[in-house]
C-alpha cells in the first residue's frame, strides 16, 4: 500500500510538472506570438513611414521637374526677348546707318555745291550785320550822316530830339497802362494764394516802372543836353561819343573809353567807395 501511494504521489508530481511545463510551453508561444505581433506592427509601421517618404521624395522630384521645366520656360522666353531685342536693335542700327549714309551724301552734294555758295557768303553776312546796327530805334530809321557833315549838326540833334522823345512817350504810355490795370485789377481776393500771386505781379510792375522812371530822368537830361548844345560830347573827357553809340544808346553821357574805365573803377572799388555805385 505505501508503494501504491507512492507511485501515485510520483504520478501526480509527474503530471504537475508535466503541466507546468506545458503551461510555461504555452505561456512562452504566448509571448513569442505577441512579440511576432509586435514585430508584426513595427515592421508594418516602418513600411508606411517607407511608403510615406516614398511618397515625398516623389512630390519632391515631381516639384523638382516642374521647377526646371518652368526654368526651363523662362529661358526660352528670355531668349525670345534677347533675340528680339537683338532683331529691334539691328534694325535701328540699319535705320542710323541708312541715315548717315544719307547724311554724308547730302554732305557731298552740300560740298560740290559749296564753292558757288562761299563767295556769297561774306556779302550775306555783312548785310546781316548792317541789318543789326541799322535797324529802326523806337520806329526812326537811324541817321545817315552826309559827306563833310559836322558832328552834332542841326540834322543830328533834331534826329536824336525825336528819338528821345518817342522813347519817353512809350514810357509815359506804359506808365498810364500800368496805373489802369492797378486800378482795375485791385481786388480783395478771398483765397490768399490769388492775394499773394497779384501781389507778386503788382510789386513785379512797380519794380519796372521804378526802373522807366529813372531811364525817364536820364531822357530828360539828355534833352535838356540837346537844347544846351552839349549832347553827343563825353562828361569826363569832353571828346565825340559816336553816332553808333548814341544810336545804340541815346541816353549815353560818356565816351567808350570812358565807360570802360567807370566799369572798371566800380569792380575794384565796389567794397571801398560808394562813388561809383
Amino acid at each position: 500500500m505505501p508503494a501504491k501511494k507512492s507511485a501515485s504521489k510520483k504520478r501526480k508530481k509527474t503530471t504537475a510538472s508535466r503541466k507546468k511545463v506545458a503551461s510555461k510551453r504555452v505561456s512562452k508561444k504566448k509571448v513569442a506570438r505577441k512579440k511576432a505581433s509586435k514585430k508584426k506592427v513595427a515592421r508594418k509601421k516602418v513600411a508606411k513611414k517607407v511608403s510615406k517618404k516614398k511618397v515625398t521624395r516623389k512630390k519632391t522630384a515631381k516639384k523638382a521637374s516642374k521647377k526646371k521645366v518652368a526654368k526651363k520656360v523662362s529661358k526660352k522666353k528670355v531668349a525670345k526677348k534677347a533675340s528680339k531685342k537683338k532683331a529691334a536693335k539691328k534694325k535701328v542700327a540699319k535705320k542710323a546707318s541708312k541715315k548717315k549714309v544719307a547724311k554724308k551724301a547730302s554732305k557731298k552734294k552740300v560740298a560740290r555745291k559749296a564753292p558757288a555758295r562761299k563767295k556769297r557768303a561774306p556779302a550775306r553776312s555783312a548785310r546781316s550785320r548792317a541789318a543789326l546796327l541799322s535797324g529802326p530805334i523806337h520806329g526812326i530809321d537811324p541817321y545817315k550822316p552826309r559827306r563833310g557833315e559836322e558832328y552834332m549838326s542841326q540834322g543830328q540833334l533834331d534826329h536824336f530830339h525825336q528819338i528821345l522823345s518817342a522813347w519817353k512817350r512809350e514810357l509815359m504810355f506804359e506808365v498810364d497802362r500800368t496805373v489802369h490795370h492797378m486800378q482795375d485789377e485791385a481786388a480783395n481776393f478771398p483765397d490768399p494764394n490769388d492775394r499773394a500771386t497779384q501781389e507778386s505781379e503788382f510789386g513785379l510792375e512797380l519794380r519796372t516802372r521804378d526802373r522807366e522812371r529813372k531811364l525817364l530822368r536820364k531822357i530828360d537830361s539828355a534833352l535838356a543836353r540837346i537844347e544846351d548844345g552839349s549832347y553827343g560830347f563825353c562828361d569826363e573827357t569832353g571828346e565825340e561819343i559816336g553816332l553808333k553809340r548814341l544810336e545804340a544808346r541815346p541816353v549815353a553821357t560818356l565816351c567808350l573809353e570812358a565807360q570802360e574805365r567807370r566799369e572798371l573803377a566800380e569792380r575794384q572799388f565796389r567794397d571801398r567807395d560808394d562813388r561809383y555805385r
